[in-house]
């Protein structure tokens, strides 16, 4: 029914709406469960500009901007998702250079599910070679993504790696992502597969006693955090972490904050943006399972803290190493000159990576010894 202009009715409604106009927004506020939600508010912005990449970091940069590259700050998680990668640009690179993207036929993958959800589901790489009856090392690795974004198709190219030059069934994990599925969902879901993979390795030809967690960016959280689950909950202690720029320090006015803030293809305006969707309200991003540097790191495994130059997230990872070393835990970091977020796993066309995964490789081939 169409209400007269003029009825008390209308006007109420008027009245109610003009209110709910005039309400301030709040910028801090956290986003629905839907897929598209949309962003939030951009952060004001800062005139710092970036160190220059390396030319074959760059290459691979401009390679995702071909690729028609969005600014991810500005679109809903849905539309995010499609948007090209950093394994996407090192293809585009690989292929004007003739060089094959086919995967290395050197190592086998396989899918299992640890969980209930189609999302909660491992893949198992092993050397096409492995030897028979010599029980392999496991590697738990978790991919990155800000939680909200990428797969473990995105990250194929570590856990590839890492199974092939450690002679190491790596197990890249696959997780409930927010904001269908807020935090601490990610958390749960790897600490669930690092079990699960305790108890199944053997079947595999795995070494349950030999295992080492892994990750990029908020997968290297994860890496630290499950060691922590680990420690508290009597599980096998890994005998190290790989954690690659970790998400490790909610504080957003450390240095790399601010002098990489307008980074690619990360920076400073999509940190703010991945933790609208992944947190409930602001208070999760103090939880010590975020914000690392807050935890307890006592008797923590040997850990190898690798960082980007040019990312937002560098002093996350020189903070996260600090904080563990007055915790009395053994810790190398390392920052590579040069090379942006996502750099990790493109050693094929950047050199940079290259030494990283020679560096980073190197220091869990020496644990597992």
């Amino acid at each position: 029914m169409t209400l007269p202009f003029g009825s008390s009715t209308r006007r109420r409604h008027l009245a109610t709406a003009l209110a709910l106009i005039a309400l301030p927004i709040d910028a801090n506020a956290q986003s629905t469960q839907s897929v598209n939600a949309g962003p939030p508010p951009p952060p004001a912005p800062v005139a710092t500009q970036p160190g220059k990449p390396a030319p074959d970091m760059q290459a691979v940069l401009d390679a995702m901007m071909t690729l028609g590259a969005k600014p991810i700050e500005r679109l809903t998680p849905l539309k995010a998702r499609l948007q090209p990668t950093a394994a996407d640009g090192a293809h585009a690179v690989m292929r004007r250079q003739g060089m094959s993207t086919a995967p290395d036929p050197d190592v086998t993958t396989q899918d299992l599910p640890y969980g209930s959800d189609p999302m909660q589901y491992v893949r198992v790489y092993r050397p096409a070679a492995a030897p028979a009856g010599a029980p392999m090392p496991v590697v738990v690795y978790y991919h990155g993504g800000g939680w909200v974004i990428a797969d473990v198709n995105v990250y194929d190219a570590t856990p590839r790696l890492m199974a092939k030059q450690l002679n190491a069934i790596v197990v890249s994990v696959e997780y409930r992502h927010a904001p269908e599925f807020k935090f601490p969902a990610q958390h749960e879901d790897a600490a669930a597969a690092y079990r699960w993979t305790l108890q199944n390795a053997a079947s595999w030809g795995g070494d349950p006693a030999k295992v080492v967690l892994a990750g990029e960016s908020a997968g290297g959280n994860l890496a630290v955090a499950t060691a922590i689950y680990a420690r508290d909950n009597g599980l096998t202690k890994p005998l190290h972490i790989l954690s690659v720029y970790p998400i490790a320090n909610s504080d957003m006015a450390l240095p790399s904050r601010r002098d990489s803030a307008n980074a690619k293809p990360l920076n400073s305006a999509m940190l703010k943006w991945f933790g609208h969707y992944y947190s409930t309200t602001m208070a999760d991003q103090q939880d010590p399972r975020l914000n690392l540097v807050k935890a307890d790191l006592r008797n923590l495994p040997p850990t190898t803290i690798v960082n980007a130059q040019i990312d937002p997230l560098r002093s996350d990872g020189e903070t996260l190493a600090q904080a563990m070393r007055a915790a009395g835990d053994r810790v190398e970091q390392r920052t590579f000159p040069g090379v942006t977020h996502e750099f990790f796993g493109l050693g094929t066309v950047v050199r940079g990576a290259y030494d990283a995964e020679t560096y980073a490789i190197g220091r869990v081939r020496a644990a597992l010894k």
